[in-house]
């Protein structure tokens, strides 16, 4: 389990999870990129998420494509879904969500949304 998040980042901020494994080099060599670019928002919380190690914060859902990433806000997950392992998708994603969420609706998708609901419970 690691907490990237940076300490005086609140639990109701915008969230930037990683869900990855430990045997997949693409996540191997995805995540001091994810650190990176945790680095460049540090207004948001950035999460590493094992899921075999915890597999019981992926729940049903079944990640076929690494590195696969989930989003959320206050408001709830805005994405999941499996991204380029590089920087610059990651930063384009993030700022693109953050700018359209203001009265912008949150994904409906209930999978998404209990993934987030287990990793804010469990990472708070």
């Amino acid at each position: 389990m690691e907490h990237s998040a940076a300490p005086n980042v609140p639990a109701d901020s915008w969230w930037v999870v990683c869900l990855c494994a430990a045997w997949c080099n693409t996540c191997t060599d995805y995540r001091p990129i994810f650190r990176a670019v945790a680095g460049e928002w540090p207004q948001m919380r950035f999460e590493w998420v094992d899921i075999e190690d915890e597999s019981e914060l992926a729940g049903d859902l079944d990640v076929e494509t690494f590195p696969t990433v989930l989003i959320a806000d206050a408001d709830g997950a805005r994405f999941l879904g499996p991204l380029l392992p590089h920087a610059a998708v990651l930063s384009r994603l993030i700022a693109s969500l953050r700018d359209a969420a203001p009265g912008g609706q949150a994904q409906t998708d209930p999978e998404a949304q209990a993934v987030f609901d287990r990793v804010r419970l469990a990472r708070r």
